[in-house]
Order: structure tokens, then sequence, then C-alpha cells
């Protein structure tokens, strides 16, 4: 059952992969995968909780950060056209339409697949909801209004053409640079607590253990503090006083903007 389970998503999520891509050639543009992100976990959370439906909470907490997120990417990029980082990369590549269904969509499927495993483990067989699903759900809930809020107040810091330039370092972005990656960490260990009912779903904690990595090294905070330091002068300031990754209040020594 398992096997027929898992197999069915993988299949679900690369021939949705390969539609993407063949958009994305078509449009020349493949910077909306962001947006498919958030909204390939909930495919896999419906299509799991439909094969085998033991745990609604789960897949309603998955469907209600997956949309906001990929809602919220969709209108990013609609506004703010291509992404450059992505635009970089096809400039770099030889073949622009093989590197995108290699490096991007084919990519970003398997990682998906990979991180997505609490949500396809945790519906395999019914289990008692015990104390510590509640604290994931807790903490997975908690999660979601972290990151929405980081991306509210971020949205409107930019939408105010006075800002143009400076460093945003209010409201939840005073006590972490990046509220909205380390909501996504809170969200995924939340939903791998959230998802643990037997031994066979304790497997999906690789699915957290993966996503902090990509958070904190490689999607995340590393590309973007490095562009962040090209751009912006007084952003160094900004992380003498302001904790990298993990909320605590910032150091004494303020330097003004």
């Amino acid at each position: 059952m398992s096997f027929v389970f898992m197999l069915v998503n993988v299949a679900v999520i690369y021939a949705l992969a390969l539609l993407l891509w063949r958009l994305a050639v078509r449009i020349n543009d493949p910077s909306f995968i962001d947006v498919c992100w958030g909204a390939g976990f909930v495919v896999v959370a419906l299509v799991s909780y439909a094969l085998s439906p033991h745990r609604p909470l789960l897949a309603l907490v998955v469907a209600v950060w997956g949309l906001r997120l990929a809602g919220y990417l969709f209108w990013r990029w609609r506004r703010q056209g291509p992404d450059a980082r992505y635009v970089a990369m096809l400039k770099r590549a030889p073949n622009p339409s093989s590197y995108m269904l290699t490096h991007i969509f084919l990519l970003q499927a398997t990682l998906l697949l990979i991180v997505s495993l609490p949500l396809q483990l945790g519906q395999l067989r019914h289990e008692p909801f015990t104390v510590g699903n509640t604290v994931g759900l807790f903490i997975a809930l908690a999660g979601i209004i972290f990151e929405s809020t980081g991306d509210a107040q971020l949205t409107r810091f930019k939408a105010d053409p006075a800002n143009t330039g400076h460093v945003m370092d209010r409201g939840l972005w005073r006590y972490t640079r990046h509220p909205n990656y380390f909501g996504d960490f809170c969200v995924w260990w939340g939903l791998f607590i959230l998802s643990v009912g037997n031994l066979v779903s304790v497997i999906g904690v690789i699915g957290p253990l993966v996503m902090s990595v990509l958070l904190m090294r490689y999607s995340g905070v590393g590309p973007l503090e490095k562009q962040l330091h090209r751009s912006k002068p007084q952003y160094a300031d900004y992380v003498r006083r302001t904790s990298a990754f993990f909320p605590r209040p910032p150091k004494a020594v303020e330097t003004a903007r």
C-alpha cells in the first residue's frame, strides 16, 4: 500500500513539473516555479489524504500554508515580473530549455517529494491524536502566522517610496533578519510532529531536516544575504545587531540609518 501510495504522488508531481516546464519554455520565464513550491505541497497533501484519509488536520494546515504562500508569490511575480536570479541562470546556460527542465523543474519536484514525506507518511495509517500532535499543530500554526506577518510587513515597507534603499528593520524584522524563513522552519517542524503516529511516520523527519538546510544555507538565507550585502551598504550594520535566523532581541548597540 505504502509503495503504491507514494508512487502516485511521484507520478502526479513529475507530470505537473513537465507541464509547467513546457509553459516556462513557452513564456521564457521559469520564475513562477516559486509559486508552484507552496502549491505543490498542497497537491501532495490532498492526494495523500484522498488515498488514505487519516489525518484531515494535516492536509488542512498544509492547504492553509501552501495556498497563502502560493498566492503571495503569484502576486509578487505578476507585479515584479521575471525573477532576476532565474534570468541570470538562463543567461549562463548553454541550453536554457534543458537547463530549466533539469536544474529548476525536475530538481524542485524531487526536493518537494522529499520534503513532503511527513505529509505522505502521516496519512498511511489511522493512529490516535496525541498531545504531541497537538503541540505540532500549534507550532505549525504559529509558523504560518509568523511567516505571513513578516511578508505583510515587508510588503508595506517596500510600498512606501520613502523606504527605497533602506533596510527593513521593523516589526518582526527587528528580531530576525528572515522572519519568513523562520516561519517556514516552524511550519515544517510542526507538520512533522503533527504527522507522527507510528515508527514509519518518524522517517518523515527527513522532510523538515532537508527544508531546514535549504532555508539556512542554499535557497534561503545564504544567497539572499550575499545579495543584500552587495545592494545595501547599511545592511552590515543591520547584521551586527540582528539575529540571522532565530528571533532574539536586537543587540544594544544601534547604528543610525
